[in-house]
C-alpha cells in the first residue's frame, strides 16, 4: 500500500512537473501537434529530460531546439530507435506521435545556464 501511495505521489508530481516543459513554453501558443508532443514528453520524457526541481539534474539532457542541433532526422532516429542509455519508443509511439514529440522539442527554448559556483 505504501508503494502505491508513493507512485500515486510520484505520478502527480510527473504531471505536475509535466508542466515542466510546458511551463518552459507557457508563454507560447502550441499548434495541435506540438500540444500532443507535449502531452507524449510529459508522460513519456519528463523524468529523464527535464528536472523535477530547479536545481535538480537531469538523467538524459535536456531537451530543446538545440538538441541535435535541431536535425530532425536525428531526434526521429533516437527517439523511435533509442540509445544505449534510453529506450526506442518505436513500439509506443507511431510515426505522427513521434513528428509531434520532435515539434514540441523543437518549440523548446535552451535551458538557462546554472550559474557557476567559485
Amino acid at each position: 500500500m505504501k508503494q502505491r501511495i508513493s507512485f500515486i505521489s510520484f505520478a502527480a508530481l510527473v504531471l505536475s512537473a509535466g508542466a515542466s516543459p510546458a511551463q518552459t513554453v507557457s508563454t507560447l501558443v502550441l499548434s495541435d501537434s506540438q500540444e500532443l508532443g507535449r502531452k507524449l514528453t510529459s508522460q513519456s520524457c519528463v523524468v529523464c529530460h527535464f528536472p523535477l526541481q530547479h536545481s535538480a539534474l537531469t538523467y538524459g539532457p535536456r531537451l530543446s531546439r538545440e538538441t541535435m542541433m535541431g536535425d530532425e532526422a536525428s531526434l526521429r532516429a533516437v527517439i523511435s530507435e533509442g540509445s544505449q542509455r534510453m529506450p526506442g519508443f518505436k513500439h509506443m509511439f507511431n510515426d505522427e506521435q513521434i513528428g509531434a514529440v520532435i515539434s514540441f522539442i523543437k518549440s523548446l527554448p535552451p535551458p538557462a545556464e546554472a550559474p557557476k559556483k567559485d
